[in-house]
């Protein structure tokens, strides 16, 4: 696991980033030569690694998860969050988990309310995409569009509603 404590002493001693100490601490090689034969860029992208520290290894940390650096598997089987997409581990292989199923995720988690860019954010796909199978589900009578008071659209997935709660801003 990657500390940003020590990646910003690396970026520290080595210049204030201009050898790249930290982009090789991170796993990033081919950018940690690029940033000593060219001392950070001139300067800017050394800039934008001491803003950008933090993100970087927490990415570093993420695509530790998913691979054992040794073995180059997956440490065990479940779901992993990499590059903002979802992928389940099977039997050693990430598959990509499909837009559907994580549709019916995000509703269970909203009490059966979606919009589209949320389903775009988590489904990992383009707001035209998301639109579209949204309303597919609602062609084949999986969802409702419905709009609310505030004039947003909304897609209800009525077996994932709270039983309990109307939907009374609608």
């Amino acid at each position: 696991m990657y500390s940003v404590g020590i990646a910003y002493l690396l970026w520290l001693i080595s210049g204030c980033g201009a050898l790249g100490l930290h982009r090789f601490y991170l796993g990033k090689i081919p950018t940690g030569l690029l940033w000593m034969f060219t001392l950070g860029l001139g300067g800017v992208g050394s800039i934008y690694d001491f803003l950008t520290l933090p993100s970087q290894v927490r990415e570093a940390n993420i695509r530790n998860a998913i691979y054992d650096r040794q073995t180059q598997q997956p440490q065990h089987e479940s779901w992993r969050y990499a590059n903002d997409a979802q992928y389940k581990v099977v039997n050693g292989k990430n598959e990509k988990e499909s837009p559907e199923r994580v549709i019916l995720k995000l509703a269970k988690e909203n009490s059966g309310i979606l919009t589209v860019s949320e389903v775009a954010l988590g489904a990992n796909i383009t707001i035209d995409e998301a639109k579209k199978i949204l309303d597919t589900l609602v062609t084949k009578g999986f969802a409702e569009l419905r709009v609310r008071k505030s004039g947003s659209l909304v897609y209800v997935i009525p077996d994932m509603a709270d039983k309990d709660e109307p939907l009374e801003d609608f």
